[in-house]
């Protein structure tokens, strides 16, 4: 199993800084209804690209403000995890997709909520949304940076390991520390906690 990092081998950045995440979100809030809830997705759940795209009407649960993700890198099928998201993002989603009414009927239920490939949104949806947002280039721009950014983000406001560990779909604590080794921006927003 490979080893989560937050650098690469020459020390650049993988994953938004604060900033840059909200470049990301702002940018995304200019584009149609279901480009924007596609990345806020992305951002409020820290889920893998592909586990966004597997997510249907059926995945939402609105009176708990929670998705259900199955998990794509277990072992074994029929993994799932619920992950909390913000209120008024399951608001947007429930209008742009009409979540209410697909739930209702069996043939739109299970429909997936997003029709494009893992390619097509990193390369079409993401990558133009972060280019347009003035997010400088980097290895940071893409889905994993905003898995990575989600990880961080939790971290900085306190979030325990194991919520973590539940909510990015990790098998081992281990693999969920890593984002407790931030450093740079992250590592200060929780140096400057400590002294409030």
């Amino acid at each position: 199993m490979s080893e989560i990092t937050l650098y690469d081998i020459t020390g650049n950045r993988l994953y938004l800084n604060a900033e840059e995440r909200t470049m990301f979100l702002a940018e995304a809030q200019k584009r149609a209804a279901h480009i924007r809830t596609f990345c806020e997705t992305l951002v409020y759940s820290g889920c893998r690209i592909s586990e966004a795209l597997e997510l249907t009407p059926k995945s939402i649960d609105l009176g708990s403000n929670a998705i259900i993700v199955r998990s794509l890198k277990k072992r074994r099928e029929g993994v799932y995890r619920i992950i909390p998201m913000p209120s008024g993002y399951l608001d947007t989603l429930n209008i742009a997709h009409d979540i209410r009414e697909a739930q209702k009927r069996p043939k739109t239920a299970n429909v997936p909520l997003w029709s494009w490939s893992r390619q097509h949104a990193s390369t079409y949806i993401i990558k133009p949304i972060m280019i347009d947002s003035g997010i400088s280039e980097g290895k940071h721009q893409t889905a994993k940076g905003i898995r990575h950014s989600y990880g961080i983000n939790a971290i900085v406001k306190g979030v325990p390991l194991n919520m973590l560990q539940k909510w990015l779909g990790h098998a081992n604590i281990k693999t969920t520390a890593v984002y407790a080794n931030a450093i740079g921006e992250a590592e200060q927003d929780l140096a400057n906690r400590m002294w409030d």
